[in-house]
């Protein structure tokens, strides 16, 4: 089975490692640890092809170390004690051991706690690789012990200079610059998906130039760069509820496509079009909120990719409707005082048949006064309607049952 480009040329060497020179550039504490093989256990952070399982590579060859590695997803328990017992066998020697762990997030709590002994004691050097935020989680005592190293996403210049040394390395036909720039800016700051579709650009050119058309029928579809569980996901989410906040409806398509091309889950989406129909527009538009129910039945009956029209007709739809938090400020409000007089008893009229009860229906407007809270909370006021929308209604409506009930 033939080695897929990205893997073959990864780099061996820190010189060969292009990119993060802020933390890795010449004369930084990192890089002076890792060329002197006195680096202890870290954690590298960064999304997808930015070189977290090259650098720990090439960080476990500069200490001369015995290599173990891991995947959080496949290895349990029972597979972390085989390493250490391992790593002990080459103590005996006087080999150290490095362990690569990938995904590190993945791994439970229990199994982050088997490996936690052999860290602090030095056992092994342990170097995960991550594209979760780790101080969220991994275990607080083993980030403390393994510091964290943030890897950004590569930028178009080290991209471009990573494909540029590979056609050099691998005897390929010299790419013309806007073939470079057009894998570059496909790649979305990937240096793996850079080099795969360079390497699918090149299948079947048998020694010929690689054109422009070459590589674009090898992207097909441009890169986003997305991680479904990492910080992406979220950043991406909140930016497209910022942008409905914000009454701008080309950015929220652009955000929600971005996210439809990724494949983010599309019921994902639906549940944060609806706390956001609540949320932040209430009862300044409730059509908002039947909109978004009526594309989530869409979503379910007709599916994607026929559903994105009803997520685009929701997402401009919000984007437009006037804006109110009152319904919000009203829970917060409220559920305050449940907790600080949740256990109140109701008026016994309300609770229990009684000949205190006024019926409300028997009179004009259906408002009448009468005690509805108890008397610990009966002046608090959590509902404050906006003037934006129907809601300016609503006010009306709610000031004038207020007026009757309480006498204001």
């Amino acid at each position: 089975m033939r080695t897929p480009l990205a893997a073959a040329m990864r780099p061996r060497e820190l010189d060969d490692f292009i990119g993060h020179t802020g933390v890795l550039g010449q004369d930084t504490a990192l890089r002076r640890a890792i060329e002197q093989g006195t680096i202890g256990s870290l954690i590298l952070w960064g999304p997808p092809g930015v070189g977290k399982t090259t650098l720990a590579e090439i960080i476990a060859h500069k200490k001369n170390a015995a290599i173990e590695r891991v995947s959080a997803v496949t290895a349990g328990v029972k597979d972390l004690k085989e390493v250490l017992g391992r790593a002990q066998e080459w103590r005996k020697i006087h080999r150290h051991t490095v362990l690569i762990v990938d995904e590190i997030h993945r791994f439970s709590k229990n199994q982050q706690d088997v490996l936690l002994p052999s860290v602090e004691e030095g056992l092994i050097t342990m170097i995960g690789a991550t594209t979760e935020n780790p101080y969220f989680e991994v275990v607080s005592a083993l980030v403390s012990r393994a510091p964290v190293v943030r890897l950004e996403i590569l930028s178009h210049e080290d991209i471009a200079r990573i494909i540029s040394r590979v056609v050099k390395a691998q005897g390929i036909r010299k790419l013309s610059q806007k073939v470079i720039d057009h894998i570059a800016t496909s790649s979305g700051g990937d240096a793996r998906r850079a080099l795969t579709i360079l390497e699918y650009a090149l299948a079947g050119k048998l020694g010929k130039s690689v054109t422009l058309k070459d590589v674009q029928s090898a992207v097909q579809v441009s890169s986003v760069q997305y991680d479904k569980a990492g910080d992406i996901h979220y950043d991406t989410i909140s930016a497209y509820i910022k942008s409905l906040r914000g009454s701008d409806a080309d950015a929220a398509l652009f955000y929600l496509f971005r996210m439809i091309v990724a494949g983010e889950d599309p019921k994902f989406i639906v549940r944060r079009m609806f706390i956001f129909a609540s949320e932040d527009i209430g009862n300044a538009d409730p059509h908002a909120l039947m909109l978004v129910s009526a594309a989530a039945h869409a979503l379910q009956w007709v599916g994607l990719p026929e559903a994105e029209y009803s997520l685009a007709h929701a997402t401009c739809y919000l984007a437009a409707a006037p804006k109110s938090n009152s319904v919000t400020n009203a829970m917060n409000a409220a559920k305050e005082d449940v907790r600080l007089h949740g256990n109140d008893a109701p008026p016994k009229h309300i609770v229990k048949k009684s000949d205190d009860y006024i019926y409300p229906h028997e009179y004009s407007g259906h408002v009448v006064a009468q005690q509805y809270r108890p008397s610990s909370i009966q002046k608090n006021t959590y509902y404050e309607p906006g003037d934006e929308g129907f809601e300016k209604e609503v006010k009306r409506r709610v000031e004038a049952a207020r007026k009757i009930i309480y006498g204001e």
